[in-house]
């Protein structure tokens, strides 16, 4: 196995650290949507124009093109289908977790995979079949699970010992609930270390001697029936060599009737990344499955980044541009709705909607209004005459910003607009003081406590 399975290796290191791209305009273009196009500098998504759906929702905004969602999706479950006959394609749901993207992604022939009450509870108010519904993570609760088996959730994936204890109680006698056993396969992608899930050192899975205790747990308990195996080695991982290697290493647990092949498969952000295809990916997957698993066995994926990022643009209107020794141009957003940066170190591009075509004349920093010095969502990129007022638009923004979007400062959540066919749909309005003051319970003291004397 080559060393970059083993560590992450200093050119994912360097992919991250990079400061600036200072990529012309018209290779950022690449990064646009499907649907995207631009006429005199002027951006429009699915036949909208992104100014017009700035001034309708406001801004920041989440926008999300339904087409390129729909292109991946069919790529990915027409594509596996075709190299192995008996398998499924699940939309990971972390990555934008919508009621209206449940409902696109059952619409697309997809199942679910979920990660705790609140995925869970979504999927099934979008209408998801349960059975076609994948319950992940490490720390189920036992309300989530006696909510799981009552909702008739298709597959558990077990996680370790003590979960599994918690649902022997909970599957009612007569009934046996399907479950699959997650293995740590050893093999560290290259990603970023928070992205990584599949080295020794995670918090995720059991190692292969501990998971094959676990199986034979599963085996002998009347309520649970064991279908198989799964694994997951991280998160935007930009070679296909990781992905094979887990697959051969779950031939190690033996003959099972279904794999879990996990997803984690990257995307481009920028013009200099390079993302394996769809059709790449697939091959390094069944590729190794034809190796070393059983012919007629079921195949599982989990694509969420690979099918929604591209997909998504995010808008902000330019507050001010502050020249002082370095060029700062501040939006009225930041990491309370794209996490991603500060997280990750994750590097973003941008275009000026209205000077989509124009080359770059000003190198600067995008920063957020949040309180925090390491609130930038792109570090030295080059804009064309950034000005007050200017719209935006943040590129390859559709996976996970939402999900991580906060309070920050008082900070309200942005609208989800899903745009298809010239028009939009608001998939979650942009949130409200009065959502926030909801939740508050103040203390009632008399205003004459507060003085000191």
């Amino acid at each position: 196995m080559s060393g970059a399975l083993d560590s992450v290796d200093s050119t994912c290191a360097c992919r991250r650290a990079k400061v600036a791209t200072m990529a012309p305009s018209e290779q950022v273009l690449d990064l646009l949507p499907d649907s995207a196009e631009v006429s005199e500098g002027r951006i429009t998504v699915a036949g909208m124009a992104l100014g017009e759906i700035a001034e309708r929702f406001g801004t920041p905004a989440y926008v999300i093109d339904v087409a390129t969602f729909r292109n991946r999706a069919r790529a990915m479950r027409e594509g596996l289908a075709l190299r192995w006959a008996s398998s499924e394609v699940l939309f990971a749901s972390k990555s934008l977790p919508a009621l209206a993207m449940y409902e696109l992604a059952a619409g697309e022939g997809l199942s679910v995979d979920v990660a705790g009450d609140g995925e869970l509870r979504l999927a099934l108010a979008a209408g998801v079949d349960p059975e076609r519904i994948y319950f992940h993570g490490n720390a189920k609760t036992c309300g989530e699970l006696e909510l799981a088996t009552n909702s008739g959730v298709g597959t558990i994936i077990v996680d370790n010992a003590d979960e599994l204890e918690r649902l022997r109680h909970l599957v009612p006698r007569g009934s046996r609930q399907d479950v699959l056993v997650r293995l740590l396969p050893g093999v560290t992608a290259p990603t970023h270390p928070s992205q990584e899930t599949g080295g020794p050192a995670s918090k995720f899975g059991l190692p292969l001697e501990q998971a094959v205790a676990l199986m034979q747990e599963i085996t002998d308990s009347p309520n649970l029936r064991l279908r198989g195996v799964h694994v997951h080695i991280g998160s935007q991982i930009l070679e296909t060599g990781p992905f094979a290697e887990a697959v051969r290493r779950m031939a190690a647990v033996g003959a099972h009737d279904v794999y879990d092949l996990g997803g984690g498969l990257g995307v481009r952000y920028t013009p200099d990344e390079r993302a394996p295809s769809i059709d790449e990916y697939l091959d390094a997957l069944t590729g190794a499955a034809r190796e070393v698993l059983p012919p007629g066995s079921k195949l599982l994926i989990e694509p969420g980044r690979s099918l929604v990022a591209s997909a998504g643009v995010t808008l902000y209107r330019v507050l001010s541009v502050k020249r002082t020794g370095r060029t700062f141009v501040a939006v009225d957003g930041g990491m309370a709705d794209n996490l991603d940066v500060a997280l990750t170190g994750q590097r973003y591009e941008a275009l000026v909607d209205g000077r989509a075509r124009s080359p770059g004349t000003v190198t600067c920093t995008v920063v957020g209004r949040q309180c925090e010095s390491g609130d930038k969502l792109i570090e030295e990129i080059s804009l064309p005459d950034p000005a007050a007022g200017d719209l935006l638009v943040m590129l390859v923004t559709g996976a996970y910003s939402y999900t991580m979007a906060n309070n920050y400062n008082g900070a309200y959540i942005p609208p989800l607009i899903f745009a298809e066919h010239g028009n939009c749909h608001e998939a979650t309005r942009r949130q409200r003081f009065q959502d926030i003051l909801a939740l508050q319970h103040p203390l009632g003291l008399e205003a004459s406590s507060h003085r000191h004397t």
